[in-house]
């Protein structure tokens, strides 16, 4: 057994415990593995009666596992239920109804209480996973072991398990995974901005925000709490947290020469105030922005073909991530790819603050009867059944000097399973119009 979850294995008695693990994703297996190792006895539910061989043989060496419908049998004995993210607490009440809330609980929360390093925990609806990975980076620039997961690549449960013990923990958290947590305790807390969305998980904008806001619950004095300026008038009524309070904006401190646009450089200053806490000096700092780049499927430029850039920003699933991505692009007419399955957000508004900034807009896929009205007012607006075929569109119509941002607006599930795929898919095509 690791030695951090033998330090913490008599704190925290789960030896013969019947546990529920909901969800049998990435998060979920790994949940079902650490309480294995702690003499738990698992069950493993998910609706999925087609989970790959992969997953089944991932679970079924450390657990019972169920597929099909959820049932009241499933929870009956249950001493405590650990839901993946993703899966709203609220879906499963009518077969919880025994069990106090305390006893149902995210993955993160599971983990955090194996965790003996610092965390620095990240949330916000737009700029997570840059800002995440930026200060994994300018830890690691600055000489310090790191831990970079949470809701991007590994669960935290997993590095609980199977990893050495890092000098600092730099999590990135969702609303799905605050919502279930009651003693997480990030000794930086960061909270980007807030934007409607995850409205199909959430019932309203409230809780949207009362989620978010656990990441701040259990600081103390000692601990430090970075918000955005636009936080402030959304705030000005709450008492929030505890802790030392520092508001920022966008600044001009450090040259990050591949991350553009006004939110990025939020995002440099964000994750600047984060690391300063754990001794990183600014010539560190300079050193390390000066070579990041964008990942993957965030303002990522493909390339250009006949002068048209190609950029894929297919993490966008937010309007305002959109917003966001059209000013990065001031100099250069922009000709849009939207589409998908919606996510809430002010379409009107968001063509409003596009207006001379855009050329084109091609819709694809799903959402149409609500993107293509209001863009209307603003832009020739043209939809297609495939993403490939609107960008086919685009292509044929741009000039020289065009940008065909790939910047949707929306969650992929239409046509896609996720996001990367989605943008891998947009480097495909790009590649057949080189």
């Amino acid at each position: 057994m690791n030695r951090v979850v033998r330090e913490f294995a008599d704190k925290y008695r789960l030896k013969d415990s019947r546990v529920v693990v909901v969800g049998a994703g990435k998060s979920g297996i790994a949940a079902a593995r650490l309480l294995h190792a702690l003499g738990a006895r698992v069950r493993m539910v998910d609706t999925n009666e087609s989970l790959s061989e992969t997953a089944i043989n991932a679970v079924t060496s450390v657990a019972e596992l169920q597929t099909g419908p959820h049932s009241a049998a499933q929870f009956a004995d249950a001493d405590l239920v650990v839901l993946s993210p993703g899966v709203p607490a609220r879906s499963l009440e009518q077969f919880m109804k025994a069990l106090p809330p305390e006893k149902i609980i995210a993955e993160l929360e599971l983990a955090s209480r194996f965790i003996n390093a610092p965390i620095i925990a990240i949330t916000g609806s737009n700029g997570k996973t840059t800002t995440t990975t930026l200060i994994g980076e300018l830890l690691k620039g600055a000489g310090k072991s790191v831990f970079v997961g949470g809701n991007i690549g590994t669960p935290l449960c997993e590095y609980v398990l199977d990893m050495e013990p890092a000098d600092v923990v730099v999590l990135e958290v969702s609303s799905f995974q605050l919502q279930n947590c009651q003693h997480f305790h990030p000794h930086v807390a960061l909270f980007l901005n807030i934007a409607p969305n995850h409205l199909d998980y959430h019932e309203d904008m409230d809780e949207y925000l009362d989620a978010k806001l656990r990441i701040f619950a259990m600081q103390q004095e000692d601990d430090v709490a970075v918000l955005h300026e636009s936080l402030r008038p959304v705030l000005a009524d709450r008492t929030f947290t505890r802790a030392e309070t520092i508001w920022y904006s966008a600044a001009e401190d450090f040259d990050a020469p591949h991350l553009p646009g006004e939110h990025n450089r939020g995002n440099v200053q964000a994750a600047w105030l984060a690391v300063k806490q754990f001794g990183v000096s600014p010539l560190n700092a300079k050193a390390v922005l000066a070579e990041f780049r964008p990942l993957e499927n965030r303002l990522e430029l493909l390339g250009e073909t006949g002068g048209v850039a190609f950029v894929n920003d297919s993490k966008a699933t937010t309007l305002e991530a959109v917003a966001a991505a059209v000013r990065s692009f001031n100099e250069r007419p922009v000709r849009l790819l939207m589409g998908g399955k919606y996510k809430g957000g002010d379409v009107s508004k968001l063509a409003k603050s596009m207006e001379g900034k855009v050329a084109q807009v091609a819709l694809y896929g799903a959402s149409r009867e609500i993107f293509e009205a209001p863009l209307k007012q603003y832009f020739p607006v043209t939809w297609d059944e495939t993403m490939e075929l609107a960008a086919h569109r685009l292509f044929g119509q741009a000039a020289s000097g065009d940008v065909i941002l790939l910047s949707p607006g929306t969650s992929s599930f239409d046509q896609y399973p996720n996001y990367k795929a989605r943008g891998e898919d947009f480097r495909r095509i790009f590649g057949e119009c080189k």
